[in-house]
């Protein structure tokens, strides 16, 4: 078992960098410009709890779900931006709620 990263925020608030990571997650067609941190970010803002595993991925547990992505080194490619909005959407997680 990996250690844990950071303590999750619960929290209603995001601040205005991490709505815009968000929304690229969610923007059509796929953007190939996000970075790995950037979306680390994210989910502790959303409140999920997040913690390195073996072979380069972390582990993230949000509202009952739980998903491991491979860390990237600078943007993420498109099929993962895809798997990260998909984990995103079983959460529950709706952009709509944190304008831009």
């Amino acid at each position: 078992m990996g250690r844990l990263i950071k303590k999750p925020r619960r929290t209603s608030t995001m601040n205005h960098r991490h709505r815009k990571t968000l929304h690229a997650l969610f923007a059509h067609p796929v953007s190939a410009n996000i970075g790995f941190k950037d979306v680390v970010h994210v989910f502790e803002e959303l409140g999920a709890e997040v913690d390195n595993k073996a072979g380069n991925r972390i582990g993230v547990k949000f509202n009952g779900h739980s998903a491991a992505f491979v860390h990237a080194q600078h943007s993420l490619p498109k099929e993962e931006v895809m798997q990260i909005r998909k984990f995103l959407e079983q959460c529950g997680v709706d952009p709509a709620k944190y304008p831009v």
